[in-house]
């Protein structure tokens, strides 16, 4: 079925050009020719007409501008992108370095509170000793107070034991006679000093 054709070469018939063979597809294919051009020469023909009105018109002109716009967008972009990334640079290092800064001041105010707080410990520890020799003194104060006050108590008693004491014996050895005796003595001698 699918015998191959061997092409019958005649050597009667004239050589074969691409006219002649525009013309013998024409007939045997049935395309139509128009002023000697087939359909491929007329789509050429059509081709280089739009390509002459595209250049009449400077449709490369308005194209080259419409990309040298294009590009002008793209090139302002790509500055302003590189503007951004110039200043996104500028505050990431701006940022750093605060945080930098931010570790030393942390640092430096852990020292401050440390060193505030041995201060406070300090103060404390000088606070609780003063108050303990204070409350010392207080307390020894209080016992000399005391020590006084039982001492006073002792003499005020020893001092009224006496005088019970010696009122006793005054009682026992004195009679009125002699009670007469020392209030006429005393009362001689009180007129003696006025006068």
């Amino acid at each position: 079925m699918d015998e191959e054709l061997e092409p019958v070469i005649n050597e009667d018939t004239e050589p074969v050009t691409a006219e002649t063979a525009a013309q013998d597809d024409a007939q045997a294919g049935g395309y139509e020719t128009a002023f000697g051009l087939d359909t491929y020469g007329w789509v050429a023909v059509a081709m280089i007409v739009v390509i002459l009105i595209m250049l009449w018109r400077k449709v490369p002109s308005i194209i080259a501008g419409a990309m040298d716009r294009r590009i002008a967008e793209i090139r302002g972009e790509i500055d302003e992108a590189a503007k951004l990334r110039s200043e996104a640079e500028a505050l990431k290092a701006e940022y750093e370095a605060k945080t930098a800064n931010a570790d030393k001041e942390a640092a430096t105010m852990l020292d401050r509170a440390r060193e505030e707080a041995d201060q406070i410990v300090a103060q404390a520890e000088s606070d609780a000793n003063d108050l303990i020799e204070r409350r010392q003194r207080l307390a020894e104060e209080k016992i000399a107070a005391a020590e006084r006050s039982a001492v006073a108590e002792v003499r005020a008693k020893a001092a009224s034991a006496a005088t019970a004491a010696a009122a006793a014996l005054i009682e026992q050895k004195h009679d009125a006679d002699a009670d007469k005796a020392l209030i006429d003595r005393t009362i001689s001698s009180m007129d003696a000093r006025l006068n």
